[in-house]
């Protein structure tokens, strides 16, 4: 998402809590910046996620030149929180996601067995969180759930731009094999651990790609021999995998899914939990298919129906291309002109 914003706006100077990126990975991505600037949580490398109770206080210690015209803040957590350094300047936030859902609605995912003893404390965070969502000008989600979200938790107007995607790193093959794949950083959130419960009974392939804090406790949990584990993968190796697959699924609650347009852009079928901002990008019976309920028996049982199921790979490639760079690119400048002058 950042990189597509720096294609589309070209920034003067890029700001983040901290920066785990290699210098190679920067330069692709900020060819014509200045260095990233980020705030003292650069320190603790990438354990600064574990730094999180501090997150608020660092975005507010970010000081903007103040012959800045346009901020952008590209929002999953606190960097909407960003403050003007003067009043003629315009702050757009971004929202890639419901902002720091770990600390409102997925909390007990992510705190698991120590969440009846910060619950206490989570309000506190949320009265910041809430508090830090006034600073924008004005917000923009990447799905209309998300602004649902916005409305509900921070009182907040939206706009809908849906995010750019590499559809050219993800082309079309009509030669389906029998595997079905996840992809993602492996986190609570993802939910991969209800597909691996689900594929341990349904006798079925199922290859997981990614890596993260819960690669461990998921190759635990699988017991089927047909679940394999890639680990994390570069571009080109995810689109082989899900050119060939004979689906894509998302079990998570995603505030757009990025994984459910490049699987279609691919021409391939999803089958997903129908919630969040896949029942926005996702055609029933055209491109996927949903099921009802987070459990593996419903998966197994929206599986089934797939199984009998005809897709036109063609039409579902077609359905991906309304996701392009392009097309963000030209409404999103077009946004900042109407809101520039």
């Amino acid at each position: 998402m950042i990189q597509a914003l720096e294609k589309c706006i070209g920034f003067d100077e890029v700001y983040a809590l901290a920066n785990v990126m290699n210098n190679r990975e920067l330069l692709k991505m900020f060819p014509y910046s200045q260095p990233v600037k980020t705030t003292f949580l650069q320190k603790s490398g990438k354990r600064f996620r574990w730094l999180f109770p501090l997150f608020f206080w660092a975005i507010d210690k970010i000081r903007i030149p103040e012959n800045t015209r346009l901020i952008v803040s590209s929002s999953h957590s606190v960097a909407k929180g960003v403050r003007k350094s003067s009043p003629k300047q315009v702050h757009i936030s971004y929202f890639q996601a419901p902002n720091s859902n770990y600390i409102w609605q997925d909390a007990p995912l992510y705190f698991k067995f120590l969440y009846p003893a910060v619950k206490w404390v989570l309000p506190l965070f949320r009265k910041w969180d809430v508090a830090d969502s006034t600073h924008p000008d004005f917000i923009i989600c990447n799905s209309h759930y998300v602004k649902d979200w916005v409305k509900k938790n921070y009182n907040r107007e939206a706009d809908v731009i849906y995010p750019p995607v590499n559809l050219d790193s993800f082309q079309l093959l009509t030669a389906k094999e029998e595997f079905y794949v996840i992809s993602g950083r492996m986190a609570a959130i993802k939910r991969f651990d209800v597909v691996i419960e689900a594929f341990n009974s349904n006798d079925r392939r199922l290859v997981v790609i990614g890596d993260g804090e819960e690669l461990s406790h998921l190759k635990a949990l699988a017991k089927s021999p047909k679940i394999v584990f890639t680990g994390f993968q570069e571009v080109a190796a995810v689109s082989g995998y899900l050119q060939r697959a004979k689906a894509y699924i998302q079990m998570g609650v995603e505030g757009f899914g990025i994984g459910v347009i490049e699987a279609q852009s691919c021409g391939t079928p999803v089958i997903c939990y129908g919630k969040g901002g896949v029942v926005e990008t996702v055609i029933p019976g055209e491109t996927g298919l949903f099921f009802k309920k987070q459990t593996a028996a419903s998966l197994n049982e929206c599986i089934e129906i797939f199984e009998h199921t005809k897709f036109d790979f063609h039409k579902i490639h077609e359905h991906a291309r309304k996701f392009s760079e392009e097309h963000f690119c030209e409404t999103l400048k077009e946004y900042i002109r109407e809101r520039l002058h």
